[in-house]
C-alpha cells in the first residue's frame, strides 16, 4: 500500500463520506448537487452507497461535494 499524505480522502471510506455529507446537508440537497435517483427516491445510506460503488462518475462527484465542503469550512 502507498502513503498518501498529501490526499484529504486518504484513509475515509465511502460510507464516512457520504454519511458526512447526509448529516449536514440531508439527502433532498444531495439529490439537488447530484441529480441522481439514490439520492432522490426513498434514499437510504446502503442503497446509494451501493449505487456510488458501481458507479465511478457518481461517486467522483460525490468526493469532488466533500472535497469543497472541506476546504470551505464544513470540517
Amino acid at each position: 500500500m502507498t502513503d498518501q499524505p498529501h490526499n484529504p480522502l486518504h484513509g475515509l471510506t465511502l460510507q464516512a463520506i457520504l454519511t458526512t455529507l447526509v448529516e449536514r446537508h440531508g439527502f433532498e440537497q444531495l439529490a439537488t448537487r447530484i441529480n441522481i435517483k439514490c439520492f432522490t427516491t426513498n434514499p437510504t445510506i446502503t442503497s446509494s452507497l451501493a449505487f456510488l460503488r458501481k458507479t465511478p462518475w457518481a461517486r467522483a462527484k460525490l468526493e469532488a461535494w466533500y472535497l469543497y465542503d472541506l476546504r470551505h469550512g464544513h470540517s
